[in-house]
């Protein structure tokens, strides 16, 4: 009796060390998503329209070469209207270049990232998302939150 209970506990402790090898070998290009992305030129109207249409929450404003150069969030440009720190008419928000709605270049992970790091780098810059990029920094997808949510509870249950 003494001897099963020992192999029980043997074998579960090999299945659990496969597990935790097998998610900390989750990179970020098996379970990115797609990412929302506009291009350098495009106004705050297009942002704004594009972020209402498909019920997006961020989109990425991308390089001709379709590299991440900002992340413009809705509670962001939310914020900046309800200061009334800008005019809010149609002709304004037409004009006005999305980029200058960026402060700070967006947080960016390679594909052969592992997701437990993408995950301790949203957690530690307090982000909801980051830009997945190939080798030459092209947006290519996105992991998020969600994605944590949707990959990692196979590992812990």
């Amino acid at each position: 009796m003494g001897m099963a209970k020992g192999r029980r506990k043997v074998s579960g402790k090999v299945a659990s060390v496969g597990t935790a090898n097998t998610v900390r070998r989750l990179t970020c290009s098996q379970v990115m998503s797609a990412a929302h992305s506009v291009s350098e030129d495009a106004s705050v109207h297009v942002v704004l329209e594009e972020m209402t249409r498909n019920n997006w929450d961020h989109i990425f404003i991308v390089s001709y070469e379709g590299v991440p150069i900002g992340r413009v969030h809705a509670v962001d440009v939310l914020k900046l209207i309800s200061r009334k720190a800008v005019n809010r008419n149609l002709a304004w928000m037409m004009m006005t270049p999305a980029i200058q709605m960026v402060r700070t270049p967006p947080l960016q992970v390679g594909l052969n990232t592992p997701l437990l790091k993408a995950g301790a780098l949203m957690l530690t810059h307090d982000m909801n998302q980051l830009a997945v990029v190939n080798d030459d920094g092209e947006l290519v997808g996105i992991v998020s939150h969600a994605t944590m949510a949707r990959n990692l509870p196979r590992f812990l249950l």
